[in-house]
């Protein structure tokens, strides 16, 4: 165990070594908080039940509603959009400073973000078809390709508002937050149809964005700044909850008539500022944090796998669930997630799924540097040779 512990160490000296000192190492552990707040909060809500040959989606939030606190800690995409806004406007006026255009820059943020895709468009295509052609369920096959895929909608959305960054790098957060208030009452105040709601898809999203801009403008450095966005955003949010009608859980429950997060509400929106409020008040202890080499290369490592964990989290989920089918219907994985029991089972299962994870994470991390594993550069968040204001890590 000492010599596991010291090449451990002596591992984590050398990225520590390796990390440019002006590098924000704050901004790279929000980024992976985030990441592993959603890998977590959906290993926790989301249940692959079978019936007979069929398997289909429940949540324990169905059943037992007082679980809706752990939405609140782990629907943590606020942060990623606010981490998100603050790396693409400081690197797109980076870019600028270097006489790099825009398409340019645009092309590398956009590769850097879809091309890991490919190899889960690859995989599930194959899977579906030989399920199908094996005599699967069509219920089943549908109900798995859509766990698999559904983190596209995030990447869709987040490469919108990426190419979008020089339009909105100045925009106040106000404008998009207005326009999420505005879609709202109309939506649940005067009957307009639900399909306006989708405008907050954009709208939701960009107000933690535009936050992202303000903290590159240096608007966001006072700590008053956190504790307005945190107090305001928990008591506005709680005010929905409580006398608007909205749901409290910060995530879609199935069966529900309304989703906070599908697309989003006001309430979702204003949780997500209060989020934004906690991550800014954080900053100079993640800072601290950071300074300790193992705690940064476990940090490190996240953002350098953030796509692949991001992309495959489901995919590992479901891979433990079929396995373990062969063994019958066990619980906390194929049962009905409606007791403590269902809870206490599936914290059980976490160990299993970050296993296949890190399966998954050893057979496609080289997609997430380049297609087919031919890297398109040295790492953005170890390097030595360039400024740290110029090596951002985009995810």
């Amino acid at each position: 165990m000492s010599r596991l512990t010291t090449a451990i160490r002596d591992a984590a000296g050398r990225v520590d070594a390796a990390t440019p000192g002006r590098r924000d190492r704050a901004v790279d552990a929000l980024r992976a908080g985030a990441i592993l707040g959603v890998v977590l909060g959906h290993w926790l809500v989301t249940a692959l039940v079978a019936d007979g040959r069929t398997l289909h989606t429940a949540s324990p939030l169905q059943h037992l509603p007082w679980l809706a606190p752990v939405s609140w800690a782990f629907q943590t995409l606020a942060v990623f959009f606010l981490v998100g806004g603050h790396v693409a406007t400081r690197g797109y006026a980076s870019a600028r400073a270097r006489g790099i255009p825009y398409h340019r820059w645009l092309h590398g943020r956009l590769a850097r973000l879809f091309t890991p895709v490919a190899a889960v468009l690859t995989l599930w295509t194959v899977v579906a078809t030989a399920l199908l052609l094996s005599g699967a369920e069509y219920a089943t096959v549908r109900t798995l390709v859509k766990l698999a895929l559904s983190p596209m909608w995030f990447l869709l959305v987040f490469a919108a508002l990426t190419a979008a960054t020089p339009l909105i790098a100045r925009l106040h957060p106000l404008w998009p937050l207005a326009l999420v208030l505005h879609v709202d009452l109309l939506r649940f105040g005067l009957g307009a149809p639900d399909g306006l709601g989708w405008l907050n898809l954009a709208a939701g999203w960009l107000v933690p964005y535009t936050l992202g801009a303000a903290w590159t403008r240096g608007e966001l450095e006072r700590r008053r700044t956190g504790w307005v966005l945190l107090l305001s955003g928990t008591a506005v949010t709680a005010a929905l909850v409580a006398w608007a009608g909205y749901p409290a859980s910060m995530v879609g429950v199935p069966g529900a008539g309304v989703s906070n997060l599908n697309p989003p509400t006001l309430a979702a929106v204003t949780f997500g500022l209060a989020q934004c409020g906690l991550a800014l008040l954080l900053r100079d202890r993640l800072r601290g944090a950071m300074r300790r080499p193992v705690a940064w290369a476990v940090v490190a490592l996240v953002n350098l796998s953030a796509m692949t964990i991001f992309l495959w989290h489901q995919t590992a989920l479901m891979a433990t669930t079929a396995t373990g089918l062969l063994a019958g219907r066990l619980p906390g994985l194929h049962t009905v997630p409606d007791g403590l029991g269902w809870v206490a089972a599936r914290l059980l299962w976490l160990p299993v799924f970050v296993l296949a994870l890190t399966v998954c994470w050893a057979a496609f991390r080289s997609w997430e540097q380049g297609r087919g594993g031919r890297r398109r550069g040295r790492s953005r968040v170890v390097r030595t040779h360039r400024p740290a204001t110029k090596d951002v890590r985009h995810v």
